[in-house]
């Protein structure tokens, strides 16, 4: 294993995500309705058409994805990728590490969100034959359940389902908070205060950090994942591991 690679830019996580193209029960393709409990999300669309559906407090919406299109959502915010044709966006997201440590809950029916085992029962790809589309389906077709009974209640001025899925979400991520707090804490936090410690640095006159300046380049990864979304090519494992590199100077 080669040196990982510097951060990428404010710490973000980068994955190429193409949303998965099966139909549902509302005759949509797509992915699986989440939300995140600390980590806002955006989407760079790059090809391809398609729609996010929101859910927050404030109600429904739905925002076209078109090729060029920037859309981003801050913590709390339910969304759902259509895909309405080959919808390929770049997924940036905020606190790199923090979504792999399961800063996520899909919105599967409440009799699924009671406690850890039965939500990790719910969501699991595991099988005999190991993770399978099938399986990535299902739950998707589960959170989906779950997202049309949260939007209609929603749409009928009834709150207290949303209000629900909030605390049941953020009973079952308490567990992990320790070890988010530590990977923020290596992470993004680290990040900002090199961040600060530059600028103190060249109020004092030294620019020395200024020397140990990089380039790095990562091919988009050619294997992909079963996500919540969709198909996953993550960037960051590539750059912890090092493995694909190409150094040069900018031109």
């Amino acid at each position: 294993m080669t040196a990982s690679l510097p951060d990428f830019p404010g710490a973000v996580g980068i994955t190429a995500l193409r949303v998965y193209p099966w139909d549902a029960a509302d005759g949509l393709c797509g992915g699986s309705p989440h939300m995140h409990l600390c980590c806002s999300e955006g989407y760079v669309v790059v090809g391809g058409a398609g729609r996010v559906q929101t859910l927050t407090t404030t109600g429904f919406t739905e925002t076209p994805l078109r090729p060029g299109d920037v859309v981003w959502f801050t913590p709390g915010t339910i969304h759902r990728a259509v895909n309405d044709g080959d919808l390929h966006v770049v997924a940036l997201m905020q606190n790199s590490g923090l979504p792999e440590s399961g800063d996520a809950v899909m919105t599967l029916p409440p009799e699924h969100l009671t406690d850890r085992e039965a939500y990790q029962r719910a969501i699991s790809l595991a099988g005999p034959d190991g993770p399978s589309p099938e399986r990535a389906r299902a739950r998707r077709d589960l959170a989906i359940e779950g997202f049309a009974e949260l939007r209609k209640h929603s749409e009928a001025g009834d709150g207290a389902a949303l209000e629900a899925f909030f605390a049941a979400a953020a009973a079952l991520v308490r567990p992990q908070l320790a070890r988010w707090r530590e990977v923020w804490a290596q992470g993004a936090a680290a990040v900002s205060r090199r961040t600060g410690e530059q600028i103190g640095a060249l109020a004092a006159g030294d620019h020395s950090h200024l020397r140990e300046a990089t380039v790095a380049r990562i091919e988009e990864p050619v294997a992909a994942t079963l996500g919540m979304c969709g198909y996953l090519s993550p960037y960051d494992p590539v750059r912890l591991d090092g493995a694909v590199t190409d150094r040069r100077t900018a031109g």
